[in-house]
């Protein structure tokens, strides 16, 4: 399922360049003596002769501090990538507190804007980056295409850049300087059990219906949560919103006053924060809706059990995430770390992604690894021609399948509001933790 597919119908981009990713494992072998002897220039005899001493630590949320990638960077670079995967909320709280406990950080945007200010991690030099050009436009001017409208909320490429090499300030256009490379990406909505739900689902407004009394479910990440749950509310018609993603005092607590009735009337079986838990909720059949990742929706279907990444007539919930670096790394362990995120948007990652039901960054380069049956099911909306299969070969999807929602231009081109920190974001905090303890 790695394997570069040379029938693909057309190639988003050139496969003819020569990077120094694809020089790094002779490198090491030869230790340096070609590039010492002038053969080959631009790349220092060191990277060759400690490379494999070289151990970076990476921490993130789960969805993307992936094993299979660990290993797939000990093979193609060399050197060991240690992954540590953490809750949203710890995530934030570890990049600010504990700065010298890391050398990458894999966040998502909305923590960015919390985080970066810190000045605990440093501004990263696009012009080292190779495939910094086929990273996806939302992350450079919030724009599928051209006539795209913006979406409310923390919008990636509104943290995505910073004036120069020591700002923590953001930049209001792209710059060279980057605070974090992005690398994943969905446009979220409802899952739910449609072998147990005996009407459409169509609605965001559907979550708070008391048909499912006892059957619902919201996730329990307050910056997430109450993009959810504002989603719900202006589809139900109680409270309008200026701006979802940042919204006044009294339209929050509006928005927790509604969710509190809600709770207090018995609508929620339970309030997740995994992965995991969202999935063991809604194959049990303790949830028949509820907030979901496309991942998790495909989880509960691999184990034979019907579910649906429900679209909905208002739209999606987005959020990107990306790689930082360290305020700490210099010398080679930065080049390493430079290495490692070009590699990531090389395109095998950015395929193993897709295959998880997210969207890589870079799709021209994720395009490669895949075949032209997967980049259609997943990315242009096509029906399946053959079985689907997890990055792990497990049958996702049987032939005839068509993807929730449609194409890649179909789901983030709905998208209505991107997962957000506000200016009232301590308030909105203090209103969510009263939600959720009522």
């Amino acid at each position: 399922m790695t394997t570069d597919n040379s029938k693909t119908t057309k190639s988003l981009l050139s496969t003819k360049e020569v990077t120094r990713r694809g020089f790094v494992k002779g490198a090491a072998a030869t230790a340096g003596v070609a590039i010492g002897s002038g053969a080959i220039t631009g790349f220092p005899t060191i990277w060759a002769q400690n490379i494999k001493d070289v151990t970076l630590r990476q921490f993130g949320t789960g969805v993307s501090n992936i094993n299979a990638v660990a290993d797939k960077v000990k093979e193609d670079l060399g050197f060991t990538l240690q992954m540590t995967a953490l809750d949203s909320d710890a995530v934030a709280q570890r990049a600010v507190t504990q700065p010298k406990s890391f050398d990458i950080a894999d966040i998502e945007y909305w923590i960015c804007k919390k985080v970066f200010p810190a000045g605990t991690m440093q501004p990263m030099d696009t012009t080292k980056l190779k495939n910094y050009q086929y990273i996806s436009k939302l992350f450079i001017d919030g724009k599928l295409t051209p006539d795209s409208e913006i979406a409310q909320g923390t919008a990636p490429h509104t943290v995505g850049f910073v004036e120069g090499a020591d700002s923590v300030e953001f930049a209001s256009a792209p710059t060279q300087w980057m605070t974090l490379v992005p690398t994943i990406y969905n446009a979220d909505t409802l899952g739910i059990r449609p072998d147990l739900i005996e009407r459409p689902i169509n609605s965001w407004a559907d979550l708070l219906d008391p048909a499912f009394k006892g059957k619902a479910s919201i996730l329990n990440i307050p910056s997430i949560g109450i993009m959810d749950a504002a989603m719900v509310c202006e589809a139900m018609g109680e409270v309008t919103y200026g701006d979802k993603g940042n919204m006044t005092q009294e339209e929050i607590d509006k928005t927790i006053a509604i969710m509190i009735d809600a709770k207090k009337a018995g609508q929620f079986r339970a309030f997740w924060k995994s992965f995991d838990e969202s999935v063991n909720l809604m194959a049990s059949g303790e949830v028949v809706i509820q907030s979901m990742w496309s991942p998790a929706v495909a989880a509960v279907r691999s184990k034979g059990i019907a579910c649906k990444y429900q679209p909905l007539k208002e739209g999606y919930r987005a959020w990107g995430g990306g790689i930082g670096l360290a305020k700490h790394l210099t010398g080679l362990e930065l080049e390493a770390a430079y290495e490692y995120i070009d590699w990531y948007l090389s395109g095998w990652v950015g395929a193993y992604l897709n295959r998880q039901g997210y969207y890589s960054a870079a799709p021209a380069t994720a395009q490669k690894f895949m075949s032209e049956d997967e980049w259609g099911f997943w990315m242009e909306g096509k029906e399946a021609q053959g079985d689907i299969l997890s990055p792990d070969g497990k049958v996702m999807e049987k032939a005839g399948a068509v993807r929730d929602g449609g194409s890649y231009e179909e789901r983030m081109g709905s998208v209505a509001c991107w997962n957000s920190v506000m200016d009232e974001n301590k308030h909105m905090v203090r209103k969510w933790n009263e939600f959720i303890a009522a």
